[in-house]
């Protein structure tokens, strides 16, 4: 199972991102996908989760402004990250589980290769 996540970048306060992860090797229709996130000098931290439409969860740190999303038939999750600020900046891993609760509680069965996105000030 390979999780390919892609998006991350330099962007201004206030900007947006979107990353993408496409998963291969397995379908993720009925499993969950979600992303975590490492500052520099920081512990990795959850981010957000999603197994099915109605079955979110985010960071506290974060609702409001990111809004994750799931494609099962291209079997890619998304987060759509708005008013970012300097804190979010940090290497963002897409990973997978078996349900969003999992992920939120840090039971993660794939992780993925990270993503840059670094928000200036």
């Amino acid at each position: 199972v390979q999780l390919q996540a892609s998006g991350g970048g330099l962007v201004q306060a206030g900007g947006s991102l979107r990353l993408s992860c496409a998963a291969s090797g397995r379908s993720f229709s009925g499993y969950a996908m979600g992303w975590f996130r490492q500052a520099p000098g920081k512990e990795r931290e959850f981010v957000a989760a999603i197994r099915s439409g109605v079955s979110t969860y985010y960071a506290d740190s974060v609702k409001g402004r990111f809004t994750i999303s799931k494609d099962n038939a291209k079997n890619t999750v998304y987060l759509q990250m708005n008013s970012l600020k300097p804190e979010d900046t940090a290497v963002y891993y897409c990973v997978g589980g078996r349900t969003a609760v999992a992920l939120r509680d840090s039971t993660v069965d794939y992780w993925g290769e990270g993503t840059q996105v670094t928000v200036s000030s």
